[in-house]
């Protein structure tokens, strides 16, 4: 490719095709990346494999052939083979993906209306149709680590197409240590910036209008504990019958990333809530998923069946919800709801909420230290109340017979 032709480049024509799909797997690799004749493709193939072998989960498995698949079709699109990239193709690739649309199998319908749009009783943003930088800089992420894998294989470019920025003002590892490993120096060049959001609680108001909402004791149990136990939807979908300690009300959880197992407390309420639940199901094994649902298997005539609640699951249950109240609340604010009732409360350390939240470093739980946007609300609107209830009065008028500047002269004069 010629200097102009890099220059020229209009990335905003550029209409990858519709190729290869991302399909799940039975072998050691969950997700694959299949071509239009259904094989995989062995570059990512391979690269999934050792990813897969450097002990990462099946959904980051997915989340990166994703990335991948949208790679390769941007590759061919422009015409350039995988292995003879340089940046100029992921500079490309990133001015691409932020000037189009995101591909929709299916067009927009009710979302239409609020995409990209902030909801004026969550105060958030519903999500967009264009590429968000978080999304960007996940996919340069990938990218990078892909060609770093096939680099160290002897088989990919020279150089890595994804550069990292060099650090200003002094040279790279100008101090290392020799008996230090090396580490990376600067951040990726084409990462886009981030907007730092603060975590924001959700009101109690809110709350129980949300939970008022939900129409099954499951949904009430889960929800629950939820917001009790500050546990990621993952962590809680996980939990078997054995993960219930109900003399000490008490769930345990694996963490999402390391699969350690921790016991996290739990609210009363969100253990009568799934007494009822299990009540209606019966008792679930010790190795049996305490979350069920009931669904119809395509071509299956045996009628209803009960099978583990998943993600997706959940999420539906969620947006029937948010389409009755006009929301768009998530089971992570419930977390960051739950994260900051904590940090408020005196009886609790920071150390207190790091543990329960899973943190790795202190410094990750300190960002709900932040004042968040209703309390700051809450203490202005306060504030603004109290100054038009101590508004200056006009003074008494004097009584008759009586001279003002005597008084004053005798009194002093009477603070407003």
């Amino acid at each position: 490719m010629g200097l102009s032709d890099e220059l020229d480049r209009d990335v905003e024509s550029i209409r990858p095709p519709e190729w290869g799909r991302v399909v799940p797997s039975r072998s050691a690799v969950a997700w694959q990346v299949v071509d239009p004749d259904g094989k995989p493709v062995q570059p990512i193939q391979r690269f999934l494999r050792d990813f897969v072998a450097r002990g990462n989960r099946p959904g980051s498995v997915r989340s990166y052939a994703y990335a991948l698949q949208r790679w390769w079709r941007f590759v061919l699109a422009i015409n350039v083979s995988w292995d003879k990239v340089t940046s100029a193709e992921v500079r490309d690739f990133v001015l691409w993906l932020k000037a189009v649309d995101k591909p929709r199998r299916v067009p927009r319908t009710k979302s239409a209306a609020t995409a990209g749009r902030i909801n004026p009783i969550t105060r958030k943003q519903y999500p967009s149709d264009r590429y968000e930088a978080r999304t960007i800089r996940h996919s340069n992420a990938v990218l990078r680590s892909f060609y770093e894998f096939w680099i160290e294989m002897g088989q990919g470019p020279l150089v890595n197409p994804v550069p990292r920025e060099r650090a200003k003002g002094r040279r790279p590892h100008a101090h290392h240590n020799p008996l230090d490993p090396y580490r990376p120096e600067g951040r990726l060049r084409y990462n886009p910036p981030l907007a730092k959001r603060r975590p924001r609680a959700m009101p109690d108001q809110r709350w129980i209008e949300l939970f008022a909402a939900l129409r099954y004791n499951r949904d009430r149990a889960i929800l629950a504990l939820a917001i009790s136990t500050a546990a990621r939807a993952s962590e809680l979908l996980g939990l078997r019958g054995a993960d219930l300690d109900w003399g000490d009300q008490l769930i345990r959880v694996r963490r999402k990333g390391t699969r350690a197992e921790q016991w996290l407390p739990a609210s009363p309420d969100a253990f009568v809530w799934l007494r009822l639940y299990l009540a209606e199901i019966g008792e679930v094994g010790a190795d049996e998923p305490v979350w069920q649902t009931l669904r119809r298997r395509r071509r299956d005539t045996s009628g209803l069946r009960r099978h583990p609640l998943d993600y997706a699951a959940l999420r539906a249950v969620l947006r029937r919800v948010n389409a009755a109240l006009s929301t768009n609340w998530t089971m992570h604010d419930l977390r960051h709801t739950c994260a900051l009732r904590m940090i408020r409360d005196k009886r609790l350390s920071l150390r207190d909420v790091q543990v329960i939240l899973g943190h790795a470093h202190v410094t990750t739980t300190q960002i709900y230290l932040e004042d968040d946007d209703y309390e700051v609300i809450k203490r202005v609107r306060g504030y603004l109340a109290d100054r038009d209830t101590s508004r200056p009065t006009a003074p008494e008028p004097v009584a008759a017979g009586y001279d003002a500047n005597d008084l004053t002269v005798l009194f002093g004069e009477t603070p407003r």
